[in-house]
């Protein structure tokens, strides 16, 4: 990137006109014979000089790698020479007034009045040298980045407003998920140039899928589902891609492509006699941390998910009230889930007696929910405290929705206490704290303080 010594480097001004001027560096010199690269700008307006002037300046960057690579040379990082000069000349036209088109399109769709106006602008400028006419002309190949290099577009420009408000967590997981996407289509079809993919190629990732999803070896065989995220990965960025391009209409050939995942098996939620008799028992959780232990018993009568639990904060844990509460809500460094994740939801039994000891939070696994998920998991298994292999820690929250509903709670407010959507519009605030609370006193575990 050239850094400019002053606000007009490289501009010049003729008859009221600017022009870009600027004497080839020494590097090139051999590379490119031209003593000067010169171009009017067509604009006697500083402002607009100046945009034209630096898209002239990163052409002429552009032109000039491509050339030290074609020759050899490196200049950094290696770069893609059909790739570089063919950004040179779209960065080219720009900064003349024009939009870089192939000269197939200019010749078949442009009015001949576009054409005629490329082809005195070139005339116009006897010294017009090469790289200029290919821009005006449109005869530069059009060559797109790798898949990879529009993995790095993705996940820094074009999905950013995606990773709005995530801690680096939540950022680290959600660019985890798409890599995963990429690297397994790059493993089987290789890193192809955003131009190059097919419907054939998209065909040939979801066989590699299928042929996991359908594999007799239990150990070998994947669930739908993740394959799916592969494939829906791989769909919105070459969406997301092929939109910045400006080929919205492009046809993205993973559309439709899906696995049937209606075999989905459910984890199971922990029966209320096994709540009672293995868990809510001292010394059930071994040597299990005090911290991962506390967020779990928050996890009982809260029904949260123990992500949420583990990045509450201050603010979040409302003891202070005449219903103790927590309020959950997004924050400019992490979000929930979803917008419906965003409730209150009363404390009650052996939830309010953790959360009272952790006041202000649980800073060993604040924003990193993995390390938990992992601990918690170990400990369940080392204690006995799984009924099936099918069991896992999310079975407390099923186990809570099972009991509301049990318990005859009204659905709309069993949706806004577990955090899901309704289905339907949303009216009214889904009552008052102190009515949430009475009913949740419907379903709530006994407990013994010894378990502390």
């Amino acid at each position: 990137m050239v850094v400019m010594t002053n606000l007009d480097q490289y501009l010049i001004r003729r008859n009221g006109f600017y022009y870009y001027q600027r004497r080839i560096p020494e590097t090139f010199a051999e590379l490119d014979t031209r003593r000067l690269s010169r171009a009017s700008l067509k604009t006697t307006a500083l402002e607009v000089a100046r945009k034209r002037r630096d898209g002239m300046v990163e052409a002429d960057e552009l032109y000039w790698a491509s050339l030290a690579e074609q020759d050899g040379r490196l200049t950094g990082l290696k770069t893609n020479p059909a790739l570089t000069r063919y950004q040179a000349a779209c960065k080219r036209a720009l900064a003349r007034g024009f939009v870089y088109t192939p000269v197939a399109e200019l010749v078949d769709l442009s009015p001949i009045e576009e054409l005629v106006a490329r082809v005195q602008e070139i005339t116009r400028h006897p010294q017009t040298e090469k790289a200029e006419a290919e821009a005006m002309l449109g005869t530069v190949k059009p060559t797109h980045i790798s898949l990879s290099k529009a993995f790095e577009l993705y996940c820094t420009q074009l999905a950013i407003d995606d990773q709005l408000s995530m801690s680096d967590e939540q950022k680290a997981g959600w660019k985890k998920a798409k890599k995963r996407a990429i690297t397994n289509f790059t493993a089987i079809c290789g890193d192809l140039a955003m131009d190059e993919i097919e419907r054939k190629h998209a065909q040939e990732f979801r066989k590699w899928w299928g042929a996991r999803v359908a594999s007799k070896d239990p150990k070998k065989r994947v669930h739908p589902d993740t394959a799916n995220r592969d494939l829906g990965n791989m769909r919105a960025l070459y969406r997301a891609y092929w939109e910045h391009e400006g080929d919205i209409d492009r046809p993205n050939p993973f559309d439709k492509m899906r696995f049937n995942s209606a075999q989905h098996k459910d984890v199971p939620p922990f029966s209320d006699e096994w709540i009672k008799t293995k868990i809510l028992v001292p010394g059930a959780f071994g040597k299990l941390n005090i911290e991962a232990m506390l967020i779990f018993l928050a996890l009982v009568e809260t029904g949260c998910r123990p992500s949420e639990i583990a990045n509450l904060r201050q603010e979040n844990i409302v003891l202070d009230h005449s219903v103790p509460h927590l309020s959950l809500k997004n924050r400019d460094d992490r979000k929930l889930k979803s917008r419906s994740s965003v409730r209150k939801i009363p404390l009650l039994g052996v939830s309010l007696e953790a959360l009272k000891r952790a006041p202000n939070g649980f800073p060993k696994y604040r924003d990193r929910s993995a390390s938990l998920s992992a601990t918690l998991l170990k400990s369940f298994r080392v204690n006995g405290l799984f009924p099936s292999d099918d069991h896992r820690i999310y079975s407390i929250r099923h186990s809570f929705e099972n009991r509301m509903k049990e318990a005859e709670i009204d659905y709309e407010l069993r949706c806004i206490l577990m955090g899901h959507r309704t289905g339907r519009p949303y009216y009214g605030s889904g009552g008052t704290l102190k009515f949430r609370h009475d009913q949740l006193k419907k379903i709530i575990h006994p407990f013994s303080a010894e378990l502390f």
